[in-house]
């Protein structure tokens, strides 16, 4: 058969058909009974429908049969099966006396086991969903799956209230919903769902924290084991304590010092005041030394200083510099975007800090005109031994990104907004 049969514009409706596919839904063959050749000779009824994992659209490859008081298991492969009927699902009699035993292989799929009731993230709306229902794609003997259901008329579906629809189906295509490898988290081969890894990674860290605390056990785990080391990290640092300790527990080392080596020494500091001690010591010895001991110094102290939290990676220009020439340097510098909301700019003479130029103001001039032109003067900065409370309030008089921190006029680093508060609401919740 030609897979463009089984093409995700095809109609979504449900009660659509033809003589070449039809759909189903997983809950309406659920417990019909399956039998040999003729309705009057029953094998059991549907248990579960097994599907082998691919690259686009699971294939159904079998029938699951649980008979229950210790009657061993049948497995019926999907070539065996003849024609799916509203009262029956008719298969070609077992060559024996009944079908083989059940027996779970990697990359199988189970509809009742591993895909209903279990929470997704709705790529629309970014909340945990419930899979109340699993939509089907049935051709010329061969089935699909299509969709799944969040809808309550899944639920209704479920308990077998299915000619009642309070609301319309909503069916999240396969397409967006992907079973996360548990890899990271367990040791089994459970399917937990989520977005595909290439969609949970462009969503901000802000939400895919917020997926994180709705999550729990090895949801979690798995969601965060989708996580490329950049967006773990970032969404470790906006996640609240709870659902911080939670996932730190169960990192394996190396994951570990791959997303550690992402996060700014401040970060890791507010990080590590949540955490158990000896979790604590743990993840200080997969940092390097210089990490590690200014990490020790910003613990020790009560009030940490600009100095101590400070980033030294900052974008610095020379009053005399052409617009397009730092454009070109930012853009072959491969810094994150975080990094570069200011360019900074020192004196010829003796690198003094004698302006700030906001990233936007820079986009905007032309190429020809000089930094001295475009910059504010004079820069509004910290000075290193400024204690955390006095950058917080810097940060709310002024409502900057990030302000520059000097020593004797001579700019040392930066301290990112994002370092200071969330330290200081991170404190709080403690």
């Amino acid at each position: 058969m030609s897979p463009q049969r089984f093409n995700p514009a095809l109609p979504s409706d449900p009660n659509a058909g033809s003589n070449d596919y039809r759909f189903l839904f997983f809950s309406e063959l659920l417990k019909r009974p399956v039998c040999a050749g003729k309705i009057t000779k029953p094998l059991g009824k549907l248990t579960d429908l097994v599907f082998k994992l691919s690259e686009h659209y699971p294939e159904a490859i079998g029938i699951y049969l649980e008979h229950g008081w210790g009657k061993p298991t049948e497995f019926i492969p999907w070539d065996r099966v003849v024609k799916i009927e509203d009262d029956a699902i008719f298969v070609q009699p077992p060559e024996g006396e009944q079908y083989p035993p059940f027996v779970d292989q990697v990359g199988w799929l189970l509809l009742n086991e591993h895909l209903m009731g279990r929470t997704i993230l709705d790529m629309d709306g970014r909340r945990i969903e419930v899979v109340n229902d699993v939509h089907l794609l049935e051709s010329r003997g061969r089935m699909i799956i299509v969709h799944v259901d969040i809808s309550f008329n899944g639920f209704l579906r479920k308990i077998g209230l299915g000619k009642i629809r309070w609301i319309k189906d909503r069916l999240i295509s396969w397409k967006y919903v992907q079973p996360l490898s548990l890899e990271d988290a367990t040791n089994t081969d459970a399917v937990t769902l989520s977005l595909t890894r290439n969609l949970v990674k462009d969503l901000p860290s802000e939400d895919l924290a917020d997926a994180l605390e709705e999550l729990s056990g090895r949801e979690q785990q798995a969601f965060f084991s989708a996580l490329d080391s950049e967006s773990a990290a970032d969404a470790l640092v906006e996640a609240e304590p709870r659902a911080q300790r939670q996932i730190i527990a169960s990192l394996r080392q190396e994951r570990a010092r791959k997303i550690l080596s992402e996060m700014s020494v401040a970060q890791l500091a507010d990080l590590f005041t949540v955490l158990p001690r000896d979790h604590m010591v743990g993840l200080m010895s997969l940092l390097p030394k210089k990490d590690a001991d200014r990490i020790e110094a910003i613990l020790s102290e009560r009030e940490s200083t600009a100095a101590a939290i400070m980033s030294t990676d900052c974008v610095t220009a020379l009053a005399t510099d052409r617009v397009g020439s730092v454009l070109a340097l930012i853009r072959k510098s491969g810094r994150e975007h975080e990094e570069i909301s200011y360019v900074y700019v020192g004196s010829e003479a003796d690198q003094t800090l004698v302006g700030v130029v906001d990233l936007r103001e820079l986009v905007l001039a032309g190429d020809d005109a000089t930094i001295g032109s475009i910059m504010s003067s004079p820069v509004v900065s910290a000075e290193a031994d400024d204690v955390r409370d006095d950058l917080a309030d810097l940060f709310a008089k002024y409502h900057y990104r990030m302000i520059p921190v000097v020593a004797d006029d001579h700019l040392v680093g930066v301290v990112h907004y994002n370092d200071i508060m969330k330290g200081l609401v991170t404190r709080a919740k403690i």
